[in-house]
């Protein structure tokens, strides 16, 4: 499970489309489905729910 402060990583889902990454600022849901606060580097901040295309790296 993910948690404050940890590093999202997602993986491009076409060839040639660049990663994004941030840092997971909130977490909500339960540990089945989280949905995690994501602020991205270029400063967007969403809710994800992570998938077979994300990496999670702990802090």
């Amino acid at each position: 499970m993910a948690e404050i402060g940890d590093r999202v990583i997602i993986h491009g889902r076409t060839v040639g489309a660049a990663e994004r990454t941030g840092v997971v600022t909130g977490v909500r849901g339960h540990a089945e489905d989280p949905l995690l606060v994501v602020r991205f580097d270029d400063g967007h901040e969403s809710m994800l729910s992570p998938g077979s295309d994300c990496v999670i790296v702990p802090h």
